[in-house]
């Protein structure tokens, strides 16, 4: 019997039990437009006054088909659940329940149990690739994949962030229902899966809104990308809102990360869409949203579960690699004192003045608990933004990076590795576009013009050595591959690490707390948090060469680095305590 998952949205094309479909549109600077359906006739839309066009066709399955406007222009459906080749192209009509899911009980994991993996689609190629990883990144330990977004963009290959259709999986990575089985797939072992998901701009090639529908943007605000979307409107909140539930309940990814949430400038529209996820998802099933956001805190403790700490990464990138340019100067002063507070806090900035954009930074962070934070050592920004998308591998030492290895995994603060870290990969994650001629010159001279300003590549010949993003050797060479010296026992730490956790921290995390964070050297502290069942862990982390003094914790030593001595912590290591509560006291 096929368990088939649709969800009927607003906008797009909706297939009928009887082999019709109906079609829907928000065009309201058009007083005409029609659907056209590939090698048959046109299909006049009905106008409503408030600019909605409506109409139903005998188009089965597999039509392809565009919408025409008044002037005779030919555009995709922005709500287009499938294109024939790419962003310009006709649309596809999808029957949503055409798909035989496998693991239609599947419920997901609960958010304490998260060791999440980022991956780019394309470079383990697509959807199909991505599956034939599953087996192995399950044994490892990890728990959750989250994909970079897989929209449909313009050309071969893209980071994901130049999307312009938010609803169609781009056909370089595979079908609709080749993403339905890798979905399947990852339940098959037990891993949960998340999506990127990109709602505060559309990319620079093939986004046809503005023809018809310039409501959907604002004259008098701007982001980075331009004009900032209206989400004072119902019309386009309802746009992003069914595209949320679209992912989660059409496709059952187990949860969302949101990208660039601060560009979304009528912030409301979050919780108003977290509380339509609540009140939509099964019951008993576990979903998950992320945000990425800077240092606000405000949609945290309602529906949203977690929000990416830039500030953890910021600091710890600090200590592992002495680097200061950039973002990395609010971090490079006493940045020991500033991981102890994001181990305790969470956000290091919570308001204070921030040197490098000269504003205030943050809001308070200490009253959440350690699991609304995603700690990271690399992430896509991170590595991908870097002018040759180095790694840390080839950034700092070997035993420096396995301390802090051992702080994110153990931490309780939800971890999240970048895809090649699990093997020690040197290769680079560069930024990466297909972009036609004219685009793409402009993308290469405006990638290397953003560097100019560090001191690195005042030399215009310097510059000119930024990897040119179209040049398909910059695609080629982001594949991540393992270290055939370090990865096997990099890939044996990680599984070491994440089966610690799995055993004497996971149970233990639903209401734990911080207590205390103290500076005990350079680069290290000690952490101690009060868990859900009144252990305690402490964490005491030297990402320093030399050896400190330091009086040992109570507790049973979980994990080390190296063996503390009596009154010593050893350089570049990372020890873990538990003092378990007798039971008399639990």
């Amino acid at each position: 019997m096929n368990a088939g998952f649709a969800l009927d949205t607003r906008f797009g094309a909706n297939p009928r039990k009887d082999g019709s479909t109906r079609f829907r549109l928000w065009a309201p600077g058009q007083e005409t437009v029609s659907v056209a359906v590939e090698g048959g006739p046109l299909v006049p839309m009905e106008r409503s006054p408030d600019g909605w066009f409506d109409a139903g066709a005998a188009c089965p399955v597999g039509t392809r088909y565009r919408y025409r406007l008044a002037d005779g222009m030919l555009v995709p459906d922005p709500a287009s659940r499938a294109q024939a080749n790419d962003v310009h192209d006709p649309s596809i009509v999808i029957d949503p329940r055409s798909y035989a899911w496998r693991n239609t009980d599947w419920r997901g994991r609960p958010w304490r149990e998260t060791v999440l993996l980022e991956i780019h689609a394309g470079v383990l190629g697509g959807f199909l690739g991505v599956a034939r990883e599953l087996p192995r990144l399950a044994a490892i330990g990890i728990t959750a994949v989250e994909l970079m977004p897989v929209n449909d963009f313009p050309g071969r290959h893209n980071w994901g962030y130049d999307g312009v259709l938010p609803y169609a999986p781009d056909a370089a990575y595979g079908t609709p229902d080749e993403l339905k089985s890798l979905v399947d797939a990852a339940h098959d072992h037990r891993l949960m899966i998340f999506l990127d998901v990109v709602y505060n701009h559309f990319g620079p090639d093939g986004n046809y809104l503005p023809l018809y529908a310039p409501q959907f943007f604002r004259e008098d605000r701007h982001t980075p990308w331009g004009p900032a979307i209206d989400f004072r409107r119902p019309e386009v909140r309802g746009f992003f809102t069914d595209n949320v539930l679209y992912w989660l309940m059409e496709y059952r990814f187990d949860g969302l990360r949101f990208d660039a949430v601060h560009a979304i400038l009528d912030q409301d529209w979050v919780d108003e869409m977290a509380a339509t996820v609540r009140a939509t998802v099964e019951p008993g099933r576990h979903v998950h949203l992320v945000l990425e956001h800077h240092n606000d805190a405000s949609h945290l403790g309602k529906d949203i579960d977690a929000q990416w700490n830039d500030d953890g990464h910021n600091v710890l990138h600090v200590l592992l690699t002495g680097e200061d340019g950039g973002y990395y100067l609010d971090y490079a002063d006493q940045p020991a004192w500033k991981l102890a507070r994001c181990l305790t806090e969470g956000f290091v900035y919570q308001g204070e003045h921030a040197r490098y954009t000269g504003e205030p930074r943050g809001m308070p962070s200490g009253h959440l608990p350690p699991t609304a934070f995603v700690l990271f050592l690399q992430n896509h920004d991170q590595i991908g933004n870097r002018a040759f998308g180095e790694r840390l591998t080839t950034l700092t030492e070997p035993a420096a990076l396995e301390a802090a290895i051992a702080l994110l995994i153990l931490c309780p603060q939800i971890p999240l590795l970048f895809m090649g870290e699990e093997c020690a990969s040197r290769a680079p994650f560069l930024f990466f576009t297909d972009h036609g001629a004219e685009l793409a010159d402009a993308v290469r001279q405006g990638r290397r013009a953003e560097f100019a300003k560090f001191p690195a590549f005042a030399d215009p010949a310097t510059r000119e050595r930024i990897p040119d993003p179209n040049a398909p050797e910059t695609f080629a060479a982001s594949l991540p591959q393992a270290d055939p010296a370090l990865g096997p026992a990099r890939e044996a730490l990680y599984r070491r690490l994440i089966e610690l956790r799995a055993m004497a921290i996971v149970p233990r995390l639903d209401g734990a707390r911080a207590l205390t964070a103290e500076v005990v050297g350079p680069k290290a502290v000690v952490a101690r948090w009060r868990l859900g069942d009144g252990a305690i862990l402490t964490l005491a982390s030297n990402l320093d060469a030399g050896a400190i003094s330091m009086d040992l914790p109570a507790g049973r030593l979980l994990f080390a680095s190296t063996a503390p001595s009596l009154g010593r912590l050893h350089g570049h290591s990372t020890c873990a305590f538990i003092d378990e509560p007798r039971s008399a006291d639990v």
